[in-house]
Parts: C-alpha cells; structure tokens; sequence
C-alpha cells in the first residue's frame, strides 16, 4: 500500500506567518480531534449499549491515564523541539541521531507503561475514590488499553518527528485509517461478541497498533535526514540527553497536571455516579476543544524551534501573538457551540439518565466557555519550548495551575457553603489566568535574553 506523504521538510522560515501557521496548524487539529474520537467511540458504543456504568468506568480512568502516560509523551515533545532546532539549523547528522534515538526511546517508554499500568491500575483506581461498583470494570478496561502502550509510544515519538519537519498532514491521514477502524471494531466486540469495555479497550489497542506501522513507514520513506532505517536504529546518549532535557520538564508538567485532575476527579466521584458519568460525558466533549487550542501551542513550539535554529529570532514574537489570536478565536467560537448544544451533544453519550446530563452542562459553564484561557496559556507555553526553555513553564505551570488547584481543593472546596461542583470547577479559569500572566513575563524575560545574546555574538 503506498501513501502519498510529505517526503521532504517544509518551509515554514519563510513567507506570511499566519497563513503558514493555520495551513499548518489545521490537520494537527484534525488529527487530534481523531485521536480524541478513540475514547469518545469508546464511551458512545458503551453508552449506547451498556448503560451510562460504562460510561463512568471508562471515563473514571482519563486522569489517571493521563497521569501514568504524560511523563513519557514530554519526552517526545523534547524529541519534536530538538528535530525542529536541527531542521532549522541544518544539521544533518545530528537529525539523523535525534530520529535514531527517538525510536527505541518510545519502545522503552511503552514497555515501562505497560508494565507500571497493568501491575498498579487497580491500586490507583483505589486511590483515586473509584465507585466500588464502578471499579472492576475501569480497571479491565485500563489493563487492555495499556497492553497496547508501545504503539500509543512509538505513534506519538515519530508523529512529532513529522510535525517538527513541517508534515502535519500524514499524521492526518494515518489517524483517519485508523480511526475508522477503531470505530469499527468498537461496534463488532461490543455488539456482535457481546463484549463491554474491554471490546473498545481492544479496539483502540488495534487501531494504535495500525497508526503506529504506518507513521513508522511515513519515516522509512523520507529522503531527507529524517529517513528512519530499523537497522541504525541505537540510542545516542547526547541526543537522549538533549531530548530529556526539554521533554522531562513537559512531561513532569503534564503529569502533575494530571494529578491535580486526579484530585479534581477525585473530588467529583464524591458526589456519586450520577455526577461521575455527567462528568466523563462533559470533559470528553470539551477535551475535542483542548486539542484544537493545544494544536496552536504545537505550532506555536515547531515554528519557535526551527526559527531558534535557524538565527531567526526577529519573528518569533510575531509567531507567538499570532498564534494566541487564532487560539482565542477558536476557543471563543468552540466554547459557545459547546454551551449552546449541550443537551443533543450529551445525549450521545447518555441515553438513560437526564440528571447525569444536567450535571454534565454544569461543567460546560464553568470550563467550555472561558476554554479560550487555557489556549492562551498553552501557546506561550509552547512557545517558551521552542525557545528551549524548559524548567522556567514546568515551574509556572506546576505552582499556577497544579498548586492552585490542588489548594483550591484542600482550602476553598471543604468550607461547606462552597463545597459544591461549581465552586469545584471554578478552579480552572482562575488557574489558566494567572498561569498565562507569568508565562508571559518569562516569554519576555528570554526572548530578551535571546535578543541579546544574538547581537552579542
């Protein structure tokens, strides 16, 4: 079967930013908003045929996933950034290092998930206040889908390898192939072999699996540097050093985001089934709009990374403002749709139970409509990784976003006047503003620093 995929970098040094960076930036969301349509089919099937326990079990594990898998997606985030720095400075032979180490990175990185995730899925579970009745079922469904983690790993790795080379669309195409499989099997192994969420676990293993062998292939057929060959396939210890460098604090960052949305989760189960599956159904939908905005920080941080590398430095404000405008529009227009439709969109996924649905809406209020914050937040997030500062957002965003909510938790939550899901909720706009105001003095601080350092050389 042959593809027709971008065979050589593209060039995104030159010519009008903002065209270049919604042309670039409209398949990422594409195809994010696939991969989103992994678990949504996951939870419509089960809903559908199951019942909304399904739904809640499959959407008591997002968190926690989230939590397990994020430390290693940073390292491929620092993969991008380093792929997109060599790109941008011409570096043929350390590109070539950075695509041979990056690929038994992400086979490593899925062994250890699979491992960490079927041995203690069930121990997290626990901890995190899972329904007792919801709990046998969330935790089948965890130790199928982290049985397929490698593939999740290596798809991830070699997309960003794409990304950072300009190719947004193949990643398109291979999570459309696969998406429809997903969906397809989601429908023949729950409703043909009877099965419930271990069928849509399966389905989106095998669907991961398939996305995987076609981007490996994307990169077997480059004819640049970064053509992959399985047989040169070695880890290079600087090239790994520099990929930790930027991707750990990504990924420490993501991770302690997902704990304090393990918090937050644990804090909605409290208040019973009900609200646990309005929820699940609600942070689905509104997680298709996360992606759209977090597509811009993607650009935000590849267009960055190859400007850097290439001693253009003069147009990356021009990238960052630019991006933040298109984030703020799409997370507007997409957070008022959200609100607007809520009870068609939310009866996807629950057919059984009306008050699981208003409590879903609760959410969008407090979340869907000021999302555009959070856009905001991740594109100078973005940004400040291209520029290859690592450390500086992981510190801002553990204190501004992880701090606060986990103290909005232990402090403002348990005083009994505001212990209730909307005073719970609020905590994310307040997070997403002061988080964006300080990630924007450090986008300052270096792009100055950046500056200067330039003119002095």
């Amino acid at each position: 079967m042959v593809f027709a995929v971008q065979k050589q970098p593209r060039d995104i040094l030159h010519g009008p930013l903002l065209p270049n960076i919604i042309s670039y930036t409209v398949p990422i969301i594409l195809t994010s908003v696939l991969q989103l349509l992994f678990n949504a089919a996951d939870l419509v099937i089960v809903g559908r045929f199951r019942g909304s326990a399904s739904v809640g079990a499959v959407g008591a594990t997002t968190s926690l996933t989230m939590l397990i898998i994020n430390l290693f997606m940073g390292v491929s985030i620092g993969a991008g950034v380093c792929v997109a720095h060599a790109i941008g400075g011409k570096q043929e032979k350390t590109l070539h290092r950075l695509v041979h180490t990056a690929v038994p990175t992400a086979l490593i990185s899925g062994i250890v998930l699979t491992a960490v995730g079927i041995t203690f899925c069930e121990n997290f579970l626990l901890w995190m206040d899972t329904p007792a009745y919801l709990l046998p079922l969330s935790s089948l469904y965890m130790k199928v889908y982290f049985g397929g983690m490698t593939f999740t790993m290596v798809y991830n790795f070699c997309a960003a390898i794409l990304r950072a080379a300009g190719d947004t669309k193949s990643p398109l195409l291979f999570l459309t192939i696969s998406g429809v499989i997903n969906v397809i099997l989601n429908v023949v192994f729950v409703t043909a072999f009877d099965m419930n969420v271990e069928g849509v676990a399966l389905a989106t293993v095998i669907s991961q699996a398939i996305s995987a062998v076609l981007v490996v292939m994307a990169l077997r057929r480059r004819k640049d540097g970064c053509h992959l060959s399985l047989r040169k396939l070695r880890i290079y210890p600087s090239q790994l050093l520099r990929m930790l460098r930027i991707g750990l604090p990504a990924g420490i960052q993501s991770s302690l985001f997902a704990i304090s949305n393990v918090t937050i989760q644990s804090s909605i189960n409290s208040f019973g089934d009900v609200v646990v599956a309005g929820n699940a159904a609600a942070a689905n939908l509104d997680g298709f709009l996360y992606v759209i905005l977090n597509s811009f920080s993607q650009t935000a941080m590849t267009f960055t990374g190859q400007h850097v590398g290439a001693g253009l430095s003069q147009r990356i404000k021009k990238i960052l403002w630019r991006c933040c405008i298109c984030a703020s529009v799409a997370g507007i227009i997409g957070g008022v749709l959200l609100y607007t439709f809520r009870q068609p969109l939310l009866s996807i996924y629950i057919t059984d139970s009306p008050e699981a649905i208003a409590y879903g809406a609760i959410r969008f209020v407090y979340i869907a409509l000021p999302y555009f914050l959070c856009g905001l937040m991740d594109v100078v997030t973005g940004s400040l990784r291209g520029m290859g500062a690592a450390l500086a957002p992981m510190i801002i965003s553990i204190l501004g976003v992880c701090g606060l909510r986990i103290g909005w938790v232990l402090t403002v939550f348990r005083i009994p006047q505001f212990h209730t899901l909307e005073m719970l909720y609020f905590s994310y706009p307040i997070s997403w503003v002061i988080t964006f105001a300080f990630q924007l003095l450090a986008f300052a601080i270096f792009y100055r620093r950046m500056q200067k350092n330039s003119v002095t050389l």
